[in-house]
């Protein structure tokens, strides 16, 4: 019963009983870091990143080097940005996926917009479908390009995390022109793009495509087949693909226990049934099948966007539907029937019809999935985020326990956990 507060539930929440004594107001006291009584070294583990403060809070206890016991604290990161979507409207809410994984954006937003239009029936049309996979894969690109990158400057590699960086510092710069911001994009809307392609835009991408495999085949040399680098990642972190979906791991880190899953082939959105890819799989589910895999599937978005990028539709980058997407400015000021559309958007919102519905895409990490729960007003009733990072951090333990601490340190650069998306 709602409001319950018994004996049965009482110890889960917390809740105090009338002969108990209230919640105290002064702070609890932690236990010390340091060495235990029994000889063996408490010690918290850690990004050391100025925005991490309390997220990732790894207490582990060490025999040696060797850890016996782990306890992982999610952290304090939470912005709300589910109860923040339940009071923006559905264009809005952008701004909130713009920062869950902010290594890649696009992504967030592509997935965002394709669960609304999905509940609403509709679709942009094939230019603004086709400009979002290119977007989508070199966004994929710059998200392994981080994850790989760090993880080989947290095993001393710092070279290849140069011969990387500088890409993506290119793809940056086509978001940039396209969108108009670096980072956080927001360049999707219901029904389309907030605006067409610029004029280079093709000629930007095909240049990537040109320029980038030479960087990948570098950074092959450099680090997957090195011996030291090969030597610390193969086999550590293992897990199987049975343990890996009890936990609900998808993306690279579920491939790489050798389970052939990606959305974009089991349940295809967008055009990704008519393109030709291969979904590259590992074997043991350890760091080095995963950063083999990630390498692969950066060449298999090159190839993607290859298909694509000669092939861009004529026509507008967004549905004829005023009753959703906004109307450009001049009209607005000239035309008083999109002047009616603009006032009913803005002061009413967008009409997506009542009922529940999930929606799912393949983001760099993984199984990326919006539940949202409409009640015919101009906010959702309730959103839901499926964010893959949370899954792979609970298993985070059971990869570590038994290991080394230097173990510790690859197997959470190789899952690639995004604060903002763990808990947001």
């Amino acid at each position: 019963m709602k409001g319950d507060v018994s004996a049965n539930n009482r110890n889960f929440i917390n809740v105090p009983a009338a002969d108990e004594t209230p919640w105290s107001t002064e702070p609890q006291p932690r236990i010390p870091m340091g060495e235990l009584p029994d000889g063996r070294m408490r010690i918290n583990l850690g990004p050391s990143h100025p925005a991490t403060h309390g997220i990732l809070e790894n207490h582990l206890i060490l025999d040696g080097e060797t850890i016996e016991e782990v306890d992982i604290h999610i952290g304090y990161v939470h912005r709300c940005f589910e109860k923040l979507g339940e009071h923006y409207g559905y264009n809005q809410f952008l701004v909130c996926t713009d920062r869950m994984n902010y290594v890649s954006t696009p992504l967030n937003n592509i997935g965002w917009i394709l669960a609304v239009e999905s509940m609403m029936g509709i679709s942009a049309p094939p230019k603004a479908l086709v400009v979002r996979m290119i977007i989508s894969e070199l966004t994929r690109i710059i998200d392994h390009i981080i994850c790989l990158g760090i993880l080989g400057v947290d095993l001393g590699a710092f070279a290849s995390f140069l011969y990387m960086f500088h890409k993506r510092e290119e793809v940056y710069e086509i978001l940039d022109r396209l969108t108009g911001a670096r980072i956080n994009n927001t360049f999707c809307r219901v029904g389309g793009l907030d605006k067409d392609i610029y004029p280079e835009f093709v000629a930007d991408v095909k240049k990537f495509l040109k320029t980038f495999p030479k960087v990948l085949n570098e950074t092959d040399v450099l680090l997957t087949k090195s011996r030291i680098f090969y030597e610390r990642t193969k086999g550590v972190g293992k897990i199987s693909s049975e343990k890996a979906l009890s936990y609900g791991f998808s993306g690279p880190n579920l491939r790489a226990t050798g389970v052939d899953y990606d959305v974009r082939v089991s349940s295809p959105y967008m055009y990704y049934d008519q393109v030709d890819f291969d979904v590259p799989v590992g074997d043991d589910g350890g760091v080095y099948d995963r950063h083999l895999v990630r390498m692969e599937e950066m060449r298999q978005s090159l190839r993607i966007i290859a298909q694509l990028v000669d092939n861009i539709p004529e026509g507008s980058h967004h549905a004829e539907i005023p009753h959703a997407f906004l109307p450009p400015k001049q009209k607005v000021y000239t035309s008083m029937e999109d002047l009616i559309y603009h006032f009913k958007i803005i002061m009413h919102g967008i009409n997506v019809p009542v009922g529940e519905h999930y929606f799912s895409t393949e983001a760099s990490n993984g199984e990326l999935g919006f539940t949202i729960v409409a009640r015919g007003q101009k906010s959702p009733y309730r959103v839901h985020v499926r964010r893959p990072c949370f899954w792979y951090y609970q298993a985070f333990p059971e990869l570590i326990k038994g290991g080394m601490i230097a173990d510790a340190v690859a197997n959470l650069s190789s899952l690639n956990i995004i604060a903002g998306e763990l808990d947001c």
